[in-house]
This record gives structure tokens, sequence and C-alpha cells, in this order.
């Protein structure tokens, strides 16, 4: 009898304790705590605007010269990359970073090494050294690709608008993905071949059509919703699709143009269904770089 005693102790002994191990596994609900959850894959695409804009001739920047700071921004997506890598579960990873060009340019040489910035990482290939690489790929890659732009000095400029019509949805957006696209730009918009109007709706936006549209002025947002002035919708559903504008550089001396340039951006962005999107001004890479690793971290 004794026996059977010590045996129904030891039972229920086992019971609680487990017990006790499901309620530390499981909270209690109504007590506001949440169980973390991994980090999305991450689907970062970069498109670089290799116009004009880059060009220390015609844009001095005695600061800090205009292609130097693509160069800070692009270090800063690459060293985030890198940080989500190490955060994530390696049989969870499923992650890719890659850089694109509107339209591509002539110099193959570019093209090259922008192949060697596509990289994407499963459990099947990730591995500390694989990380550890990144960086050092993209700081080089990138700097080679602009050092070939600058000495080229074919400046036919970026069609933007083309790649959101005809790219965006099918190379930059990936199923159960946190999709973002980066665009390193000015924020003026021109391409040779690419130049639509539509009453007062366009495929391009330059200081020379703001001034003739005489948008300088302190309610340029009165006249921009009357007249509807703004960028043709170049598609729709990019819902999936996160977009960040970094370098946003408006012309010297022209009142109100950087805030005209943003409106124009936001309110195009909303019409082809984006839902978050961040839109930064050419500051210097040290001060974007925690915006820009906050944003792509979530934090």
């Amino acid at each position: 009898m004794k026996n059977k005693y010590w045996v129904y102790l030891l039972i229920l002994s086992f019971v609680f304790q487990n017990c006790n191990k499901a309620e530390e596994i499981e909270p209690a609900s109504g007590t506001g705590e949440t169980v973390p959850q991994p980090a999305k894959n991450l689907n970062i695409s970069i498109l670089l605007d290799l116009s004009d804009r880059i060009s220390p001739v015609k844009y001095p920047t005695p600061s800090m010269e205009i292609y130097n700071r693509d160069l800070g921004y692009i270090a800063s997506i690459s060293a985030a990359f890198e940080t989500h890598l190490r955060n994530s579960k390696i049989r969870q990873t499923n992650d890719n970073i890659q850089v694109f060009f509107e339209p591509e340019p002539m110099n193959s040489a570019i093209n090259t090494l922008s192949q060697k910035m596509k990289l994407s990482f499963t459990k099947n290939n990730i591995s500390k050294n694989a990380i550890s690489e990144i960086s050092p790929i993209y700081k080089s890659s990138s700097k080679n690709i602009y050092d070939l732009a600058l000495n080229d000095k074919k400046f036919v400029g970026s069609d933007i608008w083309s790649f959101f019509k005809n790219k965006a949805a099918d190379y930059c957006v990936l199923p159960k993905h946190r999709n973002i696209l980066i665009i390193l730009t000015d924020g003026y918009m021109y391409h040779v071949d690419n130049q639509i109007i539509d009453k007062n709706q366009t495929t391009y936006l330059t200081p020379e059509f703001i001034r003739k549209s005489k948008l300088n002025v302190s309610n340029y947002k009165d006249l921009i919703a009357e007249n509807h002035f703004g960028f043709i919708p170049a598609r729709e559903n990019l819902q999936d699709l996160e977009v960040v504008v970094l370098g946003i550089n408006a012309e010297k001396g022209r009142a109100f143009e950087e805030d005209i340039i943003i409106k124009y951006w936001s309110d195009w962005l909303e019409a082809m269904g984006v839902k978050k999107f961040y839109i930064k001004g050419a500051d210097l890479p040290s001060n974007l770089d925690p915006v820009i690793k906050n944003i792509i971290l979530q934090k």
C-alpha cells in the first residue's frame, strides 16, 4: 500500500511540474505580453539613378560629392542587411539583396558588377563567412560602378517611371517577404526617351517644368491639387512593396522646390498603392546611417 502511495505522489509531481512548464511557455491571455516573432525575410532592391546628378563637375557639392553620399547610403543598406541575417534563424533564412538600373547601362562592365551584387541566402548557403563578405562586395562593386559611370560621362537620365511600370512588381516583389525598394535619386525624374504629358500630369519632373508651371509658391499644395499636377501613375497594386527614396536634392535658390518634389513623389506612390514609404533628403551618410538601418531593421 505504501509503495502505491509513493507511486501516486510521483505521478502527481510529474504532472504538476509539466503544467508549470506549459504555463511558462504559453503566456496567460490578457496580460498584454506577446511572443517575439521572427523577422520577415527581406527582399531588398536598390535602384541607382546614374544620371548627371552624380557629376561633381555639373553639380559640385564641396561638403561631400553626391556620388560619395550614394556610396555611403549603399554601405548602410548592406550593413543593415548583414545585421538582419545575423539575427535570423538559419532554418528560416530566405533573403535577397540586388541592384538595378533603368535603363541598363551601355557599359557591360557596370552590368557585370551589378550581377556580383545580386545575393541570395537560404539555409543551404548561409554562413558567417558569407555574411561577412556582403559589405566588402557592395563597397567595392558600388564604387567601381560609380567610377565607370563618371568616366563614361554618358548621362542620358534615369527612367524611374518606366522601372515602376514594367519591372517593380516582377523584379522587386516576392511572396511572404518584406519587399523594400530603395531608390537613390535627387527626386527629379527625366529620361530622354520618356517625356509623356497628359494635361498637367507627366512621366518626368525637372526644375524647368516646376518653374514653367509656377509652382514655386507657398500655396503649391493648393495649385497641385486644383490643377491635378503630378506624375502619371505608372501602375497599380503595389501594396506589397515598401519604397525608400534617398537623396532628394532640389536646386538651390528655388523656393519650396524640395517640398514640391516630395509632394509629387508622395502622391505618385500613394496612387500606385504603396502603403509605406519614406522620402529623405541628401544628407551626409553619417546622419542618414541610423535612419536607413532603423527603416530596414524596423527599430
